[in-house]
Order: structure tokens, then sequence, then C-alpha cells
């Protein structure tokens, strides 16, 4: 694995080499001609910094986006399950509820107040823009029995450097000045009740800057005071806190148009570790480009790229990457490698994930198996399938598992009138008299099959796939377990 990793390094080593020779005697703004396998080099090393640079900042500052928080210091509670209008990531689930935290630290360190939870799954996520994903809480760590404080402050927080304060249970150093701490809930929807103290303790979650969190306390804690009135940061319009950033909006968009602009903003407010083989490589890649970290902007200052030549390479980047996904030999080797926090990551595996779906939960917490046709093709909203499960045949599961259908495209629900999107305990589903389960991906209900077990789709010529999710998986039992197929009905 190290040998792999150096290669990698040497393979950007390389490019940057090729950018800098070619362009020894040119003064920036001048045109960068990449090849193809450079374009694709340059490509996969941004991948998973522009894909978590639109998912968190449309987590925060997308006022279409039904799950944003509404700004950056700022909490929502989504009491009701994702539906078709959920755009800001590819691959949301339809099986918990969200609350959506996004924590911006550049100012000071930032306090949250976390409830207990009365719920059989709950996870705590906390990922920035370099995608690496942390679960510092869960039940299955047998966490939220109790009320907790958590702080969070990165390396460039002023006046902080992760003593201890008084009051607060956890510190966290994340990697990013601007991370999403996303919690998932499993409301428990046929007990009315135990959903209800759910979903009050989901609007109970609170962030606060550590002034705010220490005003009227004698304590001694080595933090100097932010220059600006405690909790300004939410008390920013939403077009205040827009105007911090660049423009977010596809990953596509993004390579083609701005990708220098945000990686330099990506740059400045992501922590890289020079002994890292991965940060290495793509800091040695972007230098000759003219991006650095620490320094502002200056289109006049980096490379002119072909934009339309990158958007093309990120294009055909994700295209292999989804095809991976109908390969099941592939799926079986990786699916539980997906996911990890830094140092622990595969790069080709951190390239597929940030096209598939972007954070996810480590195998620990949750796998995320696409359920692929019997033949090996991908599906198409043309025909009709079924998938079929016994009861022995179930996701070894130790608190739920679901079935989720999604335009292959984009990634995003499929619209129906019966906002139905997924089959599971949370979105609602029938076992048969013997404990198994038969689902229908059809345009209309079939005859005998029971509402909760149709997912629709709207009859069109355009691929569809299926992902299942198991949470808390007993991972012994999944290492034999055989994920179902499709089977085309028409």
């Amino acid at each position: 694995m190290k040998f792999l990793k150096l290669i990698m390094v040497l393979l950007a080593i390389s490019l940057s080499a090729s950018l800098l020779a070619q362009d020894a005697d040119a003064p920036r703004g001048t045109r960068a001609e990449l090849s193809t396998e450079q374009l694709d080099e340059l490509v996969r090393r941004s991948y998973q910094y522009v894909a978590m640079f639109n998912v968190n900042n449309k987590m925060a500052l997308d006022e279409t986006n039904p799950l944003s928080s509404g700004g950056y210091n700022k909490v929502k509670a989504n009491t009701t399950l994702a539906d078709h209008t959920v755009e800001a990531i590819a691959r949301p689930n339809n099986d918990t509820l969200y609350t959506v935290a996004m924590i911006d630290v550049t100012e000071e360190p930032i306090v949250m107040k976390i409830p207990a939870f009365n719920s059989t799954y709950v996870s705590l996520m906390v990922t920035g823009y370099d995608h690496y994903v942390n679960i510092p809480m869960s039940t299955r760590q047998d966490d939220f029995d109790e009320p907790e404080t958590i702080l969070f402050y990165s390396k460039r927080t002023p006046g902080y450097e992760g003593k201890p304060v008084e009051g607060i249970d956890r510190i966290i150093d994340v990697t990013g000045d601007f991370v999403s701490a996303i919690f998932r809930v499993m409301p428990h929807a046929n007990e009315p009740e135990r959903m209800d103290r759910n979903i009050a303790a989901m609007e109970s979650i609170d962030v606060m800057g550590l002034s705010e969190f220490l005003e009227g306390e004698k304590v001694e804690v080595d933090f100097a005071t932010w220059g600006s009135p405690p909790g300004v940061r939410r008390n920013l319009t939403l077009r205040e806190d827009l105007a911090r950033f660049p423009e977010f909006g596809s990953d596509f968009e993004i390579f083609e148009d701005r990708l220098l602009e945000v990686m330099q903003f990506v740059f400045n407010h992501t922590t890289f570790d020079s002994e890292d083989e991965l940060d290495a490589a793509l800091l040695v890649l972007y230098e000759p480009l003219g991006v650095v970290p620490g320094q502002a902007f200056d289109q006049a200052k980096v490379a002119v790229l072909d934009g339309e030549a990158v958007r093309n390479a990120a294009e055909r980047v994700a295209g292999e990457s989804l095809a991976k996904m109908q390969d099941t030999k592939f799926i079986e080797d990786n699916i539980t490698r997906l996911f990890l926090p830094k140092g622990e990551m595969d790069f080709d595996l951190m390239v597929l994930q940030s096209i598939t779906g972007p954070i996810g939960q480590p195998a620990s917490e949750a796998v995320y198996p696409p359920l692929n046709t019997e033949a090996g093709t991908p599906m198409n909203a043309m025909n009709d399938y079924e998938i079929v499960m016994s009861a022995e045949d179930l996701p070894p599961t130790n608190a739920f598992w679901s079935v989720t259908l999604y335009d292959t495209e984009q990634g995003f629900f499929i619209p129906n009138d019966s906002f139905k999107y997924s089959v599971g305990e949370n979105a609602g589903y029938e076992l048969d008299k013997d404990g198994g389960i038969r689902i229908v991906i059809a345009a209309e209900q079939p005859e005998g099959l029971p509402e909760e077990n149709w997912l629709p789709v709207n009859r069109g010529d355009y691929d569809i796939d299926v992902s299942m999710r198991v949470y808390a998986p007993d991972l012994e039992r999944f290492a034999k377990w055989k994920t179902p197929m499709a089977r085309k009905l028409n």
C-alpha cells in the first residue's frame, strides 16, 4: 500500500514538473497545456475537494436546499424524511432524519450542545472540504445516552490551541475551517411518542461561539476573545454569508469555470500534512498552477486552464467511477473500505465516493451495497424490476436497512406523486408471512404488492440505480452475506 501511494505521489510530481518546465519562462496567467492524462490526474486529485466544497456550502448556504441550515454556525432540524426536492448532494438517504449543523471556526472555537436521544440509531458525522469522514459519536459507540457538549476548532482558529475548557466534554480538532456536523436519527415512526421525543431532541441541538458559552463564567482558558461581538456569525444574513465564498454549483461547473479559485479557497481553509502522501501529491500538483496555501486568489497570477477540457476530463473520470458500481466483484472487495478518516482512505476509493455519493459513513456505522441486475447491465426506467429476499436473505443489521431508488445521471430521487423513494422500516415496508420481502420498481403499482414495497419510476429511457443501506451492520455476517440482485420483469 505504501508503495502504491509513493507511485501516486511520483505521478503527481511528474505532472507538476511538466507544468513547471512548459511554463518556466512564461508569466502567471499563461495557458497551461495539459495532456489527457494530466487533465485526468488533475481532476482525480481535486474531486474530493470540489465535491465537498459544493456539498458543505449547499448545506449551509443554498436557500433552495430544504436541508440547508441557512448559514454557517446555524442548525436545521429536518424532522421529515428527505424527498425529491433535495438536490444538494448525490444519493441522499430517505431512511433517517437529518439535523444539519454547519460549523465555521475561522474566528473562534464553536461549541455544540447535544441532548440525549431515545433511538436505536443516532450518529454524528463531521466532514470538511477534504472529505475525510469522522464519526465522533454514535449509538454503536454507546453515545447519546447523556447530554454532551463538544468544542470544534482548527489549526487556524485564533486564540485557542486545544486546551481543556470547563464544561466541555469533547474537543475536536477539525481539518477544515468550514465543516458539516450532521446527525442521522432513526425516528421510530411506528412509535409516535418515541418519535416526538427524538424530534424534540433534534430541535434542541444548538451551536455558539466559545465566547458566548463562557459569557458570565469565571473560567481560566487559553483563549483570546475574538474581535467581533459574541454570536455575530450566527447573525449574518444569507447574502452576507454567501459573499465570503466562491460560488458553489455542480461539480462539473466548478471544474469548467472556476477550479483554481475554488481550490485556492479550499487550500486556505484546510489543514494539510506534509507527511501525508495524498496531501503532498496535491500540493505539488497545484504549485505550478499558482495555487498554494495561505495566499489570496488572483486571476492574473494563476495559470489559465482550458475549462472545457477540464470539464470533459471530469465527466470522463465520473463515468469511469459510475461504471465501477456495476462491477459486483469490485463492490464486494471495497464496500467496507469507504468513508474513512484521514490516513486510512485509499485514493481511488476517495475519488469514487466523491463522485457516486459524498459523505456516507464508514462500514462500522453503515454499508452501502448497490443492487445490480442479474445480467450485470444497468437498470433503465423503460423496464420494471423486482428485488426478492427471503427472511434468511435480509441484510445483517443491528439497527435497520433500506433500499433506495435514484436516477443514475444525477443521483437524485425520482419525483412521484406518492413521495416514495425507499423501502425500509422508516419509509415503510411490509414483510410477507414468512418474514421475507418482494420490492418492485415499476411505473404502476403491481397488483397484490403492498404499496410500501413499491418504488415508483417515471417511464422513460434513462438509467436508474438502487442502493441499499445497512445501518450498524454485523460485519462478520456481512462478509458472508450476498447482496440481492434486481431481476428485470419486462
